[in-house]
């Protein structure tokens, strides 16, 4: 483990610390006894406050004395919590100047809670900070006299000891054939009674040995088994030898390969190859519900090897986990999601983003609001290592910086083993009722092709992006809606909890027996969700095992995996789900994919809206006939001749990407600028309003016509707070960096303002 030790200097009285707040930096005194303990990257206790003390992490020492007159100590150094490595640090200033936040906001998501705890005492300190798990040994205790003296005690202990007698006997035999007087036994493992070895203790027979156990255990890696990787074919073979030509003269390359293209075999053996060199790997997935299954499947090749790392991990195995990560001698493999961008140590040699445009990747809830695609990318550039991007439907960002010549390329267009591409098939919704063919919200195309798949025993997948019940509740008299008294929208009806709930701030209320507005009992639900399409399959095909994963049911790890492994094992039959069916599962026996709703797709009010429309729709077309046989997907659409559905249809990424660069490059619109958006929020609609104005206006005497707005967010109140936006375009060929230092410095004096003092104001960099 790298201590960092020699940035120390005997003059090097005081240090930097970076704490867990939007503040950032603050510099304390190091007292003398703590010099030698204090370096580059330890975590270290520092009062802050009248009586809060804090949990930091050393950026630098020096000897300068700070211009201000009370420069307090550091408080003490945390011996058992391993330094952040230089590239860490580094990568987390990176993502401070970039993303427009504080470095502590950077620190505060990087480590887990147990290694920056902070309280208001030593005690309240200590109880919330990780502590090693610890190992209790039984060896043989300091009275016996070598083999005369255990013989003895045997003997005393068969007279007048049985139970004794019989624990002696067996940590003996435990011991094996070490030598009995030097070598210890786990107690876990003896089986013995506790109060009997508390007997044989006070006898000075035996000894506990209490000693810490690494994170993740006693893990001695095995060699990596090239004869235990999977098999690939020719084309794999292939892309393989072409993505080893294109880092030679790149460090990040883009795979695109279409759905069940193999892409997961490519990516085992090249991380195969870094593991045996020594150096660390980072796999990063958009989603925390596929690390379950990607780490089952990466252990059969890699073993201990293998650290999965997410934020829903409870407290000590999320910690165990992060310091094994981290302090890594190479040869460790990271499997996680978006968080997990901050774990490797100074050995890293390859960065996978597996469904790289996925934008579960980028972070909205709060500061930091990182991407961890392109993170990762800079993380693997620090490192001097390799980063290899891949989707069956790149973002179009990273396929333009493909095509520019930035990213090498490699490009698979077939499936693996050779199976087909699915047969995909538009049913127009509108056509459909007219003539009848329509059955509550399905078509009959739908209906016949999931009978038959059910007729055949296989398996079918439904996709709606909806979940709950119905969106929305609606009088059928007087046309009331229920809406959420903190935000701008309705709220959804989830019918199993006969509750009305929002998906924004989590308000919830029963579902009204009346209508509030005429008092008539004319509420009824309006529009579907993914309960109400496993409802309605239930009442048509009541033979069938119907399951439904959302985020209503996949509520932790365990159900998730559990509902997947059903769907796995072919135990369901139907899998009704939100966008979480779409990502990189690998199910053999579905021959029927249906997308219920595809308009939803194509109406959001965004500029990627048709990127993302083709992408899920592609995505969840990709789960059908994977294996040995044609698969087929219907999309449900009122827009039948929409460029999106015919491009997806016919699986024509590139023509997708010619228009909709072209667009984009029309608008100005990324890849060909990139694009700040400043949020400001207040609870009172006219001080939020007045103080965007007044920012906009500030920032179109530098900027121009590349100020965007204010205006409101499609939906403009959240949390009982209002919202306005202003976006800001910047040229590719401008300073960037310069662009958001101006930005800062209007937001600054915005804040200084007496008025707009208390309205919050914050940047989103990259949105997407």
């Amino acid at each position: 483990m790298e201590t960092r030790h020699d940035t120390r200097a005997r003059d090097a009285a005081f240090a930097e610390v970076i704490l867990p707040l939007q503040g950032g930096v603050y510099t304390y005194a190091v007292p003398g006894e703590l010099v030698p303990l204090v370096g580059e990257g330890s975590l270290v206790v520092v009062p802050l406050g009248r009586s809060k003390r804090y949990t930091g992490v050393v950026k630098r020492l020096t000897g300068e004395r700070p211009q201000y007159k009370n420069i307090r100590e550091v408080l003490s150094v945390h011996r058992n919590f391993p330094p952040v490595g230089r590239t860490m640090l580094a990568l987390w200033e990176w993502v401070a100047e970039y993303y427009m936040c504080g470095v502590g906001d950077a620190m505060r998501v990087a480590l887990p809670a147990a290694l920056k705890p902070a309280g208001f005492s030593d005690v309240e300190l200590d109880a919330r900070a990780y502590r090693p798990a610890t190992q209790v040994d039984i060896a043989l205790g300091d009275a016996l006299d070598g083999m005369d003296g255990l013989n003895e005690a045997f003997e005393k202990l068969r007279r007048r000891g049985p139970k004794m007698y019989e624990a002696l006997v067996g940590i003996v035999a435990a011991l094996g054939e070490a030598d009995p007087f030097t070598a210890s036994v786990p107690r876990g493992s003896l089986g013995i009674d506790p109060v009997v070895i508390g007997r044989l203790e006070k006898k000075g027979l035996v000894r506990r040995l209490t000693t810490d156990v690494p994170p993740g255990g006693q893990v001695v890696p095995e060699p990596v088994a090239e004869n235990l990787l999977p098999t690939l074919s020719k084309v794999q073979a292939e892309a393989v030898s072409r993505i080893d030509a294109a880092f030679e003269n790149t460090a990040t390359v883009l795979l695109h390969g279409v759905t069940g293209s193999g892409k997961t075999e490519i990516y085992i053996r090249l991380i195969a190859r870094q593991l045996a060199a020594g150096k660390d790997v980072l796999y990063l997935l958009p989603e925390i519900a596929m690390t379950a299954q990607t780490v089952a499947r990466l252990r059969r090749f890699f073993g201990d090897r293998v650290i999965p790392y997410h934020s829903s991990y409870p407290v000590r195995r999320k910690t165990e986990n992060f310091i094994r990560a981290s302090s890594s001698s190479g040869g460790t493999l990271i499997v996680g999601a978006r968080s997990a961008v901050f774990l490797p140590g100074e050995k890293l040699g390859l960065v996978i983003v597996d469904e790289e445009h996925d934008p579960s990747y980028k972070n909205h809830e709060s500061a930091p609001r990182y991407n961890a695609r392109d993170t990762a990318v800079v993380l693997a550039g620090m490192s001097g290592a390799k980063t290899l991007l891949g989707s069956a439907t790149p973002s179009l960002e990273s396929y333009a910086n493909a095509m520019a010549g930035k990213y090498g390329y490699v490009y698979v267009g077939e499936r693996f083993g050779g199976t087909p591409m699915p047969d995909i098939v538009v049913s127009d919704t509108v056509a459909a009722s007219k003539r009848g063919e329509r059955e509550t919200h399905f078509n009959k195309l739908t209906l016949d092709n999931l009978s038959d798949a059910l007729a055949n025993g296989r398996q079918a997948m439904l996709f709606q992006n909806r979940r709950g019940f119905s969106p929305f509740v609606e009088c059928t008299r007087c046309g009331w809606t229920a809406s959420c008294p903190n935000c701008n929208v309705t709220l959804t009806y989830h019918k199993s909890e006969a509750s009305l709930r929002c998906h924004y701030c989590g308000y919830g209320q029963g579902m009204p027996a009346a209508c509030p507005g005429c008092g008539q009992k004319a509420v009824q639900p309006r529009g579907f969700g993914t309960e109400k399409v496993e409802e309605e399959l239930a009442a048509l095909f009541p033979g069938a095992v119907i399951e439904r994963l959302d985020r209503d049911t996949a509520t932790s790890e365990k159900r998730f995996s559990a509902i997947i492994r059903s769907f796995e094992e072919g135990r369901t039959d139907i899998l009704v789900g939100t966008q979480m069916i779409t990502k990189g599962f690998d199910f053999g026996g579905v021959s029927l994919v249906a997308v219920l709703n595809a308009d939803n797709l194509l109406a959001y009010p965004d500029f990627r809206a048709s990127e993302r429309a083709f992408q899920l729709l592609t995505q969840v077309a990709g789960r059908a006939g994977r294996r040995d046989r044609q698969g087929r997907v219907i999309i449900q659409t009122g827009q039948p001749q929409h460029p999106v559905i015919v491009q997806a249809v016919s699986g024509d990424y590139a023509a997708m990407a010619r228009s909709q660069l072209a667009e984009r490059r029309e608008f100005f619109y990324p890849p060909y600028c990139r694009i700040v958006n400043v949020h400001l929020r207040h609870a009172d609609r006219q001080a939020v309003q007045q103080a965007a104005g007044e920012l906009a206006g500030e920032l179109r005497t530098v900027f121009g016509k590349r100020v965007c707005g204010p205006q409101p967010p499609p939906v403009d109140k959240v949390g009982g707070l209002y919202l306005e936006r202003i976006m800001l375009k910047v040229e590719r060929e401008s300073s960037f960096g310069k662009a958001k230092a101006i930005l800062r410095d209007r937001i600054a004096a915005l804040g200084r303002h007496p008025v707009h003092r208390k309205v919050t104001v914050y940047c989103d960099v990259d949105p997407i």
